[in-house]
């Protein structure tokens, strides 16, 4: 923890900007949104599950914070005090707050009802700015510092295990993992009465035990799932959260209309795996795809809209209008205009026993989660392209060594400073023309061998994890029958047949008029991250020329 708190990159120790003092014409403004009040006796302004909370602005006195931890109780985090305010990500949307607060008896405070907070951040500007800032950066610090989350327990290399850490951490909920040897997890489990055989297993704020549950289960009942609203006929329904989906929804919702987003497991796509982006405009020391795609999340729910994590679309109904998607767990939503942004999932190798080791050693991103795994280890990644670049040069900082095998060589797409960071760096072997032939392993991944098929040579290295980075397919099984599409199953915009569509020029619309198709998934897009904000911002355009010609 010490070391943690001495790290500057710590939020908790930017407390300027995780924590800011607004100044008194600051003050001043924010209280035309709301009233100011003086509490005569300690009292909770808000606690851990409430929702639709109000904004809490002290003015003189103190708000005390805390989180509930399953294992160890109520816990004091720190204090709100004269210009600091209340509040993290969860002000932007209907889930329940993580934390609890309560003001000190004495203190005087201005309180913004939660129906006026977004006209608070969107009127006021440069205090929205602050705002959003220090709300970022919270939710950074209580993730990085396990507060206000739960407890997993299980065997830390078990795939079930790593798929629940992987879509908490994914989808910014704090969660603290503990291996079944652990002797507070141990002791967890005698208190709990948890069966072993139930790991790996959950344990939320209020001691309730979630026993290995499924990813949408895990959204219910912490929160995350924010369902369609009832009877609501959306004017954009955006499918996938990767960037162009998020840019989609960010323009759409800036712009007035009424949009959702859905999404399988978390905002950022694949986009959001990736260690760090360094090529993207504006971030010139480079910026990881979690923390762009969190930035873009809070930033689409700043203009209002809904995001639906953990539900998938399984089909489109084109023959009416409004358009009807079927969702994963039965429910529809109802939208005038649709864009596909559902993106391409990963390509699995053609090897025996590879599907024994998926989850169990076989990963398809390289994060700090993913990172921690391979200290002092050595490693294989396949691939050849920009994520299989920077995975190696990533995981090159902590494992102890990194075999990257290629079936020809480096891509011609590969970003000129990842390609000479890779060749110049003695911690990464290059095997090109060579495939992986072999895995081998008894609980888990253990030995990878490849094979150069030019000369025959044969590599087998001790490696617990793999990652594979070889492209993607893409995900339009469900779209099959409503729009048009390529050999390769990626979704035709522009042209259908040949012929030019109706309508205002769109290199993004489909074959169906109303539905649109940006970024991964369209045919022919340029599978870049910038490229595809691009695309998702100027769908927005031929969406408003659609819904003005149908009225």
């Amino acid at each position: 923890m010490a070391e943690m708190l001495n790290d500057p990159s710590d939020p908790w120790r930017r407390e300027g900007q995780t924590y800011p003092v607004l100044p008194e014409e600051m003050i001043d403004r924010v209280r035309k949104y709301g009233e100011t009040h003086v509490t005569a006796e300690d009292a909770f302004a808000f606690a851990r599950g409430d929702h639709g909370l109000d904004f809490f602005l002290v003015i003189a006195g103190e708000m005390e914070v805390y989180a509930d931890h399953p294992l160890h109780g109520k816990q004091y985090l720190y204090s709100y005090k004269g210009g600091q305010f209340s509040g993290e990500h969860n002000m932007f949307n209907d889930r329940p707050t993580l934390l609890s607060g309560m003001l000190v008896k004495g203190t005087s405070f201005v309180r913004v009802p939660h129906e006026r907070f977004r006209a608070l951040i969107t009127g006021e500007p440069d205090i929205g700015e602050t705002i959003i800032r220090a709300f970022i950066l919270r939710r950074a610090g209580l993730v990085r510092h396990v507060k206000g989350g739960g407890v997993l327990i299980g065997h830390r290399d078990h795939s079930d295990l790593l798929r629940m850490q992987r879509f908490l951490t994914r989808n910014l909920y704090p969660v603290e993992v503990l291996d079944v040897a652990d002797p507070e997890a141990a002791h967890a489990i005698r208190e709990l009465d948890i069966s072993l055989t139930s790991l790996p297993a959950l344990i939320k704020p209020d001691r309730t035990v979630l026993v290995k549950p499924s990813d949408a289960t895990l959204a219910e009942e912490l929160g995350l799932f924010e369902p369609p609203e009832a009877g609501v006929v959306y004017d954009v329904a955006v499918l996938g959260a990767g960037p162009s989906g998020l840019a989609a929804a960010v323009y759409a919702a800036s712009e007035g209309l009424r949009t959702i987003i859905v999404e399988t497991l978390a905002p950022g796509g694949q986009a959001g795996t990736s260690s760090k982006i360094e090529n993207y405009l504006g971030f010139p020391t480079g910026i990881s795809g979690q923390a762009l795609a969190g930035r873009a999340h809070i930033q689409a729910q700043k203009f209002g809209a809904r995001i639906c994590v953990s539900r998938s679309a399984v089909s489109l109904d084109c023959s009416r209008r409004p358009f009807e998607t079927g969702l994963s767990d039965g429910d529809t939503v109802k939208a005038r205009s649709v864009v596909v942004a559902t993106g391409a999932r990963y390509r699995k190798l053609d090897v025996p026993d590879y599907g024994l080791f998926e989850g169990r050693g076989i990963h398809y991103a390289a994060t700090a989660m993913e990172g921690n795994l391979c200290a002092s280890a050595e490693v294989v990644i396949v691939g050849g392209g920009n994520s299989a670049g920077q995975a190696a040069v990533f995981l090159s900082r902590t494992a102890k060594h990194v075999n990257m095998i290629m079936r020809s060589g480096i891509s011609s797409t590969m970003s000129d400073y990842l390609v000479q960071r890779i060749k110049n760096s003695s911690h990464i072997s290059l095997y090109e023309s060579s495939e992986i032939t072999a895995l081998q392993g008894v609980e888990g991944l253990e030995t990878v061998s490849w094979t150069n098929h030019k000369t025959g040579e044969v590599h087998e290295r001790p490696a617990t994890n793999m990652f594979v980075m070889i492209g993607a397919s893409p995900n339009t099984d469900w779209l099959e029958g409503c729009v048009s599409l390529d050999r390769s199953g990626f979704v035709v915009t522009g042209f259908t047949e040949g012929e030019e569509l109706a309508g205002p020029a769109t290199p993004y619309r489909t074959s169906k008029p109303g539905v649109f198709a940006v970024g991964d998934v369209r045919s022919g897009s340029i599978k870049r991250v910038a490229s595809a904000v691009g695309e998702g911002s100027v769908v927005v355009s031929a969406i408003h020329h659609y819904l003005a010609e149908e009225g």
